[in-house]
């Protein structure tokens, strides 16, 4: 594998030699594979395919085992240079030259139009702007708290620095101090909309600068000797500061190389013609392969050799469960809190913390002092840059770790929908705890009411929702959470809850009770209809459902679904049996728990009387109680819709 060592003071007339010949085959690569497609990006491609050859060159990676614990980490967070991306690891032997050209966004092919892991050599899904510097921060903060050598790269376009989230992943780098960290800016000042100045303007070095990061200037990052030495001053820690993360900032030309594509912002996602790109082909010296491959691509079946990558996930002490006893009352987000403590006390004592813990400014409202005090190495506060905080969270665990990111719900979920859809795709270990959700936010009023995180989260195929009833339910499901790899999200408000008892007066969901994914908990037997519920109503559906037995002589079951990502469809189709489902929920009535148990009904074609009891408005400001009596969802409402539905036994 062809590979430059910084021990060097320049590139050998051997080495740059050897550099052009690959640009041009990886030139080559962009045009074909852009051009039989119809479609990508290749202007930017062109002009950051200098560095992209150089660091590949540079930094520590294995083509023969791709997954290698010890290589760098090389994010494209522009994945829209995927021709270049795949064209340079093509080169160095991670792929097939053919496979890159003749597949190149074809539907089923792992060579997406934007870079992704199904690739072998890409680290990381990218294609929403603004995000990759959040994950290349949460990779060097897991290799920081590993203490080993790896370093991270983030390749990142000039117009991408107009997004709010740069700034956020800017300042985090710096308060923890990521020396390992670095990005590469292909500064061409071309955007699909025109120039860079004139659609947004900005001063990079002088953002980066004034973060308090090292800044290098590239004059012209399409030259490799100047790359090379630039890079050589990041490896060797020739900077003002080198514990803190670098920025190159590297002044290169759209389409580089093709004299009418240089310069020129209709390239930056326009493919050449095939005309054009036989004249590309020839201002390069090379031969036009495009009316051979371009037969060849139409009758050559698609590649479906996706690449899957190792996944890390460490073992998991969970510990005893705690026991709230009957007649308790705290809120869950304590229990929550004393559950991340003994995670911290039980797994964070070796040299590198497993369990981590990300706040945005709200350490003590979803009660992480504890983990905190407790494990000071594995917590991270964040500030109030959620979007930032949600990326980097979802990216660490890819590394290894068990990160636990909360807020509340209106920030973890509705402000950072996006980061966790990129988690989602990128398959990681993400652990959402969102305190203060629905009316039960209370006299903060609409703007916090965040009553739409069942209706978001459901769309994210990888997601599991859990919404825990009491604090015992609470702390088993953290404990579970933190031991099973995949995304989830458990929610709670912010009220203090009663105990949840069975019908002997017993708690719950305390002693032999265990958590089970997609398993409803039957709290109360009856025929007569069926109520279903979760979270902070289902106290007041235990005690409507025993004032309907008590007052109206009228027996019906009470299934909890703290499960609501799994569902359990099978309870749902055998309360259908008693005729009379009444649902009841602190969320949008027409996204939520309501709305999925009239899809499961439907897919299975089973007939029964649904109600369904929800928020039907953007919430007021006043306390639980009155906010839960207006949109009738307390017990009272519950009772009174119930016998709506079905007159009492008289």
């Amino acid at each position: 594998m062809f590979s430059i060592s910084f021990g060097q003071s320049s590139l050998s007339e051997e080495q740059r030699g050897a550099l052009h010949d690959m640009w041009l085959r990886c030139m080559r690569r962009i045009i074909v594979s852009t051009t039989l497609a119809g479609s990508g990006h290749p202007g930017g491609s062109m002009s950051s395919l200098h560095f992209l050859l150089m660091l590949y060159s540079t930094l520590r990676h294995n083509p023969e085992n791709p997954c290698w614990p010890g290589r760098d980490r090389l994010l494209a967070s522009m994945g829209h240079v995927s021709p270049g991306v795949y064209a340079v690891l093509s080169e160095f032997g991670y792929v097939r030259e053919e496979d890159v050209c003749l597949q190149f966004r074809r539907a089923g092919s792992p060579f997406t139009g934007h870079v992704e892991c199904c690739v072998p050599g890409v680290e990381w899904n990218t294609g929403n702007l603004g995000q990759g510097l959040s994950a290349g921060a949460g990779m060097a903060l897991g290799f920081k708290l590993r203490e080993v050598p790896n370093r991270v790269a983030v390749l990142m376009g000039d117009g991408e620095q107009q997004k709010g989230q740069i700034a956020e992943a800017r300042r985090f780098a710096v308060k923890y101090e990521l020396g390992n960290l670095f990005c590469v800016i292909d500064r061409n000042r071309l955007q699909i909309g025109g120039r860079t100045d004139l659609v947004m303007p900005q001063s990079v070095r002088a953002d980066y600068h004034a973060a308090g990061w090292n800044v290098i200037s590239v004059e012209d990052g399409n030259d490799f000797e100047q790359v090379f030495q630039a890079l050589r001053r990041v490896h060797a820690k020739e900077v003002d500061r080198p514990e803190l993360p670098t920025a190159m900032v590297a002044r290169t030309i759209m389409g580089k190389g093709v004299s009418f594509m240089e310069d020129n912002a209709k390239y930056h996602g326009s493919p050449l013609s095939a005309d054009d790109a036989a004249r590309a082909f020839e201002e390069l010296g090379l031969e036009n392969p495009i009316p051979e491959l371009g037969a060849k691509r139409k009758n050559i079946p698609v590649c479906r050799d996706h690449f899957h990558a190792e996944t890390i996930y460490p073992s998991i002490e969970t510990g005893e469960p705690r026991t709230y006893s009957p007649g308790m009352m705290t809120d869950n987000r304590s229990a929550y809190g004393n559950a991340l403590e003994d995670l911290a006390r039980l797994n964070n004592s070796g040299a590198a913390p497993k369990v981590l813990g990300f706040s945005c400014d709200l350490e003590g409202s979803v009660k992480m002092q504890g983990f905190h005090k407790v494990s000071k190495n594995a917590f991270f506060e964040s500030g109030i840059q959620e979007h930032h905080a949600a990326t980097m969270a979802g990216a660490i665990s890819k590394e290894g770790f068990v990160p636990f990111f909360s807020t509340f719900g209106v920030f973890a979920v509705c402000e950072t929908y996006n980061q966790h859809r990129l988690s989602d795709i990128n398959q990681t270990n993400l652990k959402i705890v969102s305190t203060h959700v629905g009316l039960d936010v209370g006299e903060d009023g609409q703007t916090h009411q965040c009553i739409d995180y069942i209706g978001l989260l459901q769309n994210l195929y990888g997601f599991s929702i859990f919404m825990p009833a009491d604090p015992n339910q609470t702390d088993r499901i953290v404990r579970y959470a933190a031991a099973r790899q995949g995304n989830c999200f458990v929610g709670m408000g912010r009220s203090k809850t009663p105990v949840i008892l069975d019908e002997a007066g017993n708690a719950a969901f305390a002693g032999n009770y265990e958590f089970v994914p997609g398993k409803a908990d039957r709290l109360r037997k009856g025929n007569r209809g069926a109520i279903m519920s979760y979270g902070a109503l289902l106290n007041q559906a235990v005690l409507a459902r025993d004032a309907l037995l008590r007052e109206h002589g009228m027996e019906l079951s009470l299934l909890n679904f703290a499960s609501i990502k799994p569902l359990d469809t099978d309870a749902i189709i055998e309360a259908a049996r008693t005729g009379l489902i009444v649902t009841v929920e602190d969320h949008h009535v027409d996204t939520g728990l309501g709305v999925k148990v009239a899809t499961a009904l439907a897919d299975a074609q089973v007939p029964c009387r649904l109600v369904r009891l929800g928020v039907r408005r953007y919430g007021l400001s006043g306390p639980p109680a009155d906010l839960y009596r207006m949109e009738g969802i307390d017990a009272e409402g519950i009772v009174k819709a119930v016998l709506e539905a079905r007159p009492a036994v008289r």
